[in-house]
């Protein structure tokens, strides 16, 4: 294999290095898979991170290597690489602000993947065009499993979910986290940013309740054994979950991926839930984008 290639994207010459370095060492995945897999799924994926200041995890030995999450834009990033520069009060590295690197174009997308950058992470909130901080325009629940639940109590606890959601007006979508859960999102128009979170912990507080047997909204690791959590921190505006189709750092290159709610319904086991990357490109060629968002609509209350 070619070890190093200088590519064209769209007008950006790139210079790709050690393609054939391999980051999913069970499989024998290749930095160069990775950069493929990412081209190929850029129609899709770039509309969830159009806007968004991006969190990176990367490994660049692999995923059984060393890893970092990466908020700042490296000091080398290409002077075309959009950047914005966003307050972090109460920053555990004591910074007012970072220089977040803005993914909304592909010759981005695949600079990233060449810095073996496995794992994209945005916020709930996008900037505008000038950088200014936008309110909250999604909400999520992130649906964790304790063990021995699986992706498949999730599901369960899923559907539920979507019940509510539904019933308050709002048009939930689905994707696995690439890991072990799910994660149910709804677009919404807020004015006050902290009303996603306040939202969320009330439903999670309301489905502890009504399911005490199933699921739990502490964070406590006590208490959540064979539970799932109903992770309704990741609303926080400090926060970021996996984007839709990122890549993630397991032992093969399973994908955050979105799903159809019929395929939550037959969920039986924890592989019918599992996707990995040459999965994912051939569902989007024959379904398309399952995460395209409705329209937004307002929290209740």
């Amino acid at each position: 294999m070619v070890e190093s290639a200088v590519v064209r994207v769209g007008e950006r010459r790139l210079k790709l290095s050690n393609l054939g370095k391999v980051l999913y060492p069970e499989v024998g995945f290749t930095k160069a898979e990775v950069i493929d897999y990412y081209t190929r799924i850029a129609p899709v994926l770039l509309p969830h991170l159009a806007g968004r200041p991006l969190t990176v995890r990367r490994f660049p030995d692999g995923v059984d290597g060393e890893s970092f999450f990466e908020k700042n834009a490296p000091s080398h990033a290409p002077e075309w690489v959009r950047r914005v520069r966003v307050e972090t009060p109460g920053s555990s590295r004591g910074s007012e602000y970072l220089d977040f690197v803005v993914v909304d174009d592909l010759a981005t997308l695949v600079w990233l993947a060449n810095l073996a950058a496995l794992e994209l992470h945005v916020p709930q909130w996008a900037v505008g065009p000038r950088g200014g901080r936008r309110s909250p325009d999604l909400v999520v629940f992130d649906l964790d499993p304790g063990p021995p639940a699986t992706v498949v109590e999730c599901a369960r606890v899923a559907l539920v979910l979507r019940e509510v959601l539904v019933g308050d007006g709002l048009a939930p979508v689905v994707k696995t986290s690439g890991s072990k859960g799910l994660q149910v999102y709804a677009a919404v128009e807020v004015t006050d940013p902290l009303r996603p979170s306040a939202y969320a912990k009330a439903v999670a507080q309301r489905l502890t309740r009504e399911l005490p047997d199933e699921v739990v909204w502490q964070m406590t690791k006590s208490v959540r054994t064979g539970k799932v959590l109903i992770d309704w921190s990741q609303n926080n505006p400090a926060k970021t979950t996996v984007a839709p189709y990122s890549l993630r750092a397991r032992p093969v290159p399973s994908v955050s991926t979105p799903v159809a709610w019929d395929e939550v319904v037959a969920c039986r086991s924890v592989s019918d839930l599992v996707f990995t990357a040459d999965e994912v490109r051939e569902r989007v060629g024959r379904v398309g984008d399952l995460f395209a968002v409705e329209k937004a609509s307002p929290l209740p209350g």
